[in-house]
C-alpha cells in the first residue's frame, strides 16, 4: 500500500476518493473532495457555507506515479456552488460507458431557503453525476434526482435484451430504504427516484456499492456440448404429447414458446444448475420471462444452437450486484443482493450475508477469471471482490477484503421470501466469506 501524496490541497483534508479508469487511453483518474480544515459536513449544511473543492490526480502508468493535483471547482461547478451547501463524490468508484463517457457519482445539499427565520438554512440532498466526453479533458454535471432525498451513490450502465441501455443509480437515503433512479441519456437527466423496499437502510442510512456484469445467459448456452445441442430425445424426455402438442420441460418458465429442441436446451440448462445446488425455482425466478423467451427463441436464428453475442435479436442483459449492511436497526451484517432486471424495484433478491457483525461502507468490483474452458458448474468464471469496513465491537475497527464467485452468489442467495422463516427473511442467509484484513 502506498500513499498518494499529491492527492491533497494545502490546509484541506482529502475525502471521498472515487477512481475512474479510461480504457481508451489507459489513464487512471483519482477524484476526491478537499475540505477546508476541520469543517464538518453538518456545519456546511446548517450554515450553507460550502467548504469542499472538486479535485483529482491522474496516472498514465497504472498508478506507479501520479500527477500534481488539479482543482476543478471553479471550472466545472462555477457559480452554481452558491446554491450548494456542500457536495461530495461517490464514494467508491466511477464508471466508463461504451461511448467513452466517464461518469462520477456525486451528491450535493441544495439550498432551498437561505433565510429560514434568520437562523438555519433549509437544504435537501440530491444525487447526480459529473461526466466527461473527451477522456477527462473537460467536465460538466447533470441534473439531480428530482424528488426523493438521495445522498451517497454509485452508478451502473445496464444493457437490456432489446439492445437499449439505461444508466442506473442506487443511492443512500434517510427514508429507511435505498433509492434507485434511471437516466435515458447517460446521466444528463435522471427520472424520479423510487424507494426499493427490499434494500433497507439503517437509521441515517449507510453507503452501499453496486457493480454490473453480463448475465451468464450466453455462457450457459455456449457451455452445452454440441452433441447435446443436436440431440433432441423427444420420446425419452416425454416432451411430445400424443396430440402433437409440445409439453413444457420441467422447471422451464411457462412463458416459453419455442421449438422442442430449444425446450430441451432450457431443460438441460436447468438440470446443470440443479446438479450444482441451485434450484430450478430460483433460476426461473431470476431469469425474466423476456430473457428466457428471447434467449431460447434465439436458438432458431442460430444453426449452431447457441445464443450469439452479435445476434441483432438478442443483447446480453446486465445483472447488478449490491453490497450493504442488511440490518434496518444498525450497521451490521454486510450482505449482497442480486437483481436480474434492475429497472424493477421488486427484482432484488434477499441478501446473502458475507460478514456477520458490525460493518459499514463497502465497494465492489467484478473480475472475469482467466479460465480457458467452460467451468464444470455451468456458470461463467466470474468473481467479485469486496472491500469493506468491519469489526467486532464497531464497524470501523478494520478494512477487510473478500472474494467470492458468481456460483457462490447463486448458491447462497435465499430463493424466495416465503421459503424462509421471518427472521431469515429479514437478515438473509448468513455465511462468512473468505476475507483478509488490511491494517
Amino acid at each position: 500500500m502506498q500513499a498518494i501524496e499529491t492527492a491533497a490541497l494545502i490546509h484541506h483534508r482529502s475525502m471521498n476518493p472515487c477512481p475512474i479508469y479510461d480504457e481508451f487511453t489507459g489513464m487512471v483518474f483519482l477524484f476526491f473532495i478537499a475540505v477546508l480544515g476541520r469543517t464538518s459536513e453538518a456545519f456546511q449544511i446548517v450554515t450553507g457555507q460550502n467548504a469542499a473543492r472538486l479535485c483529482y490526480v491522474s496516472s498514465s502508468d497504472q498508478g506507479i506515479s501520479w500527477s500534481h493535483v488539479t482543482d476543478l471547482t471553479e471550472e466545472v461547478i462555477g457559480t452554481s456552488i452558491q446554491d450548494w451547501a456542500t457536495f461530495a463524490l461517490g464514494p467508491g468508484h466511477g464508471i466508463q460507458l461504451k461511448s467513452g463517457r466517464l461518469l462520477l457519482p456525486a451528491y450535493m445539499y441544495y439550498i432551498d431557503c437561505k433565510t429560514c427565520f434568520g437562523k438555519l438554512c433549509k437544504t435537501t440532498p440530491h444525487a447526480f453525476a459529473f461526466y466527461s466526453d473527451d477522456h477527462g479533458h473537460s467536465w460538466c454535471f447533470g441534473e439531480f434526482i428530482p424528488n426523493l432525498q438521495t445522498i451517497e451513490c454509485q452508478m451502473v450502465s445496464v444493457d437490456e435484451e432489446d439492445g437499449s441501455h439505461v444508466l442506473f443509480c442506487n443511492a443512500r437515503s434517510p427514508l429507511g430504504f435505498r433509492v434507485q433512479a434511471l437516466s435515458a441519456d447517460d446521466g444528463a437527466i435522471f427520472h424520479s427516484g423510487q424507494l426499493v423496499p427490499r434494500l433497507v437502510e439503517p437509521p441515517h442510512g449507510c453507503h452501499g456499492s453496486i457493480i454490473g456484469f453480463p448475465a451468464p445467459l450466453y455462457s450457459m448456452y455456449h457451455g452445452i456440448q454440441g452433441s447435446q445441442r443436436k440431440a433432441c430425445p423427444v420420446k425419452e424426455q416425454g416432451f411430445l404429447l400424443e396430440s402433437g402438442m409440445r409439453e413444457r420441460p420441467l422447471g422451464c418458465p411457462a412463458q416459453l414458446t419455442t421449438s422442442l429442441c430449444n425446450q430441451y436446451l432450457c431443460h438441460q440448462h436447468l438440470e446443470r444448475f440443479i446438479s450444482t445446488g441451485t434450484s430450478s425455482a430460483y433460476l426461473s425466478s431470476v431469469l425474466s420471462p423476456t430473457s428466457w423467451n428471447m434467449a431460447c427463441t434465439n436458438q432458431d436464428h442460430n444453426n449452431a444452437g447457441t445464443v450469439s453475442k452479435s445476434d441483432p435479436y438478442f443483447e446480453i442483459p446486465t445483472w447488478v450486484l449490491y453490497s450493504h449492511p442488511t440490518s434496518s436497526r444498525s450497521r451490521d451484517n454486510l450482505g449482497v443482493h442480486l437483481s436480474t432486471f434492475p429497472r424493477d424495484v421488486d427484482s432484488w433478491s434477499e441478501p446473502w450475508v458475507i460478514y456477520e457483525g458490525p460493518s459499514a461502507y463497502s465497494d465492489l468490483a467484478y473480475i472475469e477469471l482467466p479460465y480457458s474452458e467452460f467451468p464444470a458448474t455451468g456458470i461463467p468464471a466470474i468473481a467479485f471482490a469486496c472491500l469493506y469496513e468491519n469489526g467486532v465491537q464497531s464497524p470501523y475497527e478494520q478494512i477487510s477484503f473478500s472474494m467470492f464467485t458468481l456460483h457462490e452468489v447463486l448458491q447462497n442467495i435465499p430463493l424466495t421470501t416465503s421459503s424462509l422463516s421471518q427472521k431469515q427473511s429479514s437478515e438473509g442467509r448468513k455465511r462468512k466469506g473468505t476475507k483478509c484484513d488490511i491494517s
